[in-house]
């Protein structure tokens, strides 16, 4: 996720420089066809230009919307992940009388959680934080957030009946486990149910079909001048068109996806410093993106 203005604006120039040289040479061509060549089939009324711009940022927006919302639930998600987890380091501390293993299976819980929503292999955040028993047992399945969290519950329940805790106490922390699940539900729902094709397909088509077609109609207005008009307006279309296409995926690796390595050591530091252990550093922004 890009927290620094200046990079993120130098990033999205980068982005941006392939299409744009792309249109600049197109809106090239259709103007040397009309000026020199005069290839009057050439000429486009403007007014259907007019009203397709206008469909096109209608539906652009739609579908920008529409991506934001899964953008933005899937950090909300994160968001109740990380208050949970950090409610049960309390708990297993206050509640349970300590259980350190606890404390850091939860910890490497989001890490887990991470490379499953990318499709990552185990990471070494998940060895160093889980026992070698407990590790064997989490990736032995195919889900594997939800069979940590499994395990996590299984320790609780040891705890209690070892130390003969009230089953309401048994019941708070199991909330908490639930709560998590919940949301992880939220996080796989997002992931497992892509946009429409209408929203995802259609907007990108449409976007290059508009490009292709603008200097056609712009050229006997601009003339010579017709590559800096058609290029900034198509260019806004195609950000437009790649803003919303990197915001419908918000777990893939990519710069503008949710900081989710950020999020995972976040929790895990809030969670090993009240039992003592030495967290790793913080993440820091690379080049103004939080991974």
């Amino acid at each position: 996720m890009i927290v620094n203005r200046p990079h993120g604006l130098a990033i999205l120039f980068r982005e941006s420089l392939p299409p744009l040289i792309i249109l600049t040479l197109w809106d090239f061509v259709v103007v040397v066809l009309f000026q020199i060549y005069h290839q009057d089939w050439m000429e486009q009324p403007s007014l259907p230009i007019s009203l397709m711009g206008s469909a096109l940022a209608i539906f652009l927006s739609m579908r920008n919307n529409a991506a934001y919302n899964r953008w933005w639930e899937g950090r909300t998600l994160w968001g109740s992940i990380t208050n949970n987890c950090r409610s049960f380091g309390r708990e297993a501390a206050t509640l349970l009388g300590g259980r350190p293993d606890l404390a850091r299976a939860m910890a490497a819980y989001p890490h887990v959680l991470r490379a499953a929503l990318r499709g990552d292999p185990p990471n070494e955040d998940t060895k160093r934080l889980l026992t070698p028993e407990m590790y064997e047992k989490v990736f032995s399945c195919s889900n594997t957030a939800n069979m940590l969290l499994y395990q996590i519950g299984l320790g609780v329940r040891d705890e209690v009946e070892l130390r003969g805790i009230d089953g309401a106490v048994h019941g708070t922390v199991d909330r908490i486990l639930s709560d998590i699940a919940n949301a992880q539900g939220g996080l796989e729902r997002i992931k497992n149910t892509p946009l429409p094709a209408q929203y995802s397909m259609l907007p990108e088509i449409a976007t290059h079909l508009f490009c292709i077609i603008l200097p056609l109609s712009a050229v006997q207005t601009l003339g010579w001048i017709t590559p800096l008009g058609s290029s900034i307006i198509g260019m806004l279309f195609q950000m437009l068109d790649r803003s919303g296409r990197d915001l419908q995926e918000p777990f893939k690796k990519s710069v503008h996806a949710l900081p989710m390595l950020t999020m995972a050591r976040t929790i895990e530091r809030d969670l090993l410093q009240p039992i003592g252990d030495i967290p790793p550093d913080p993440i820091q922004p690379v080049h103004g993106v939080q991974p």
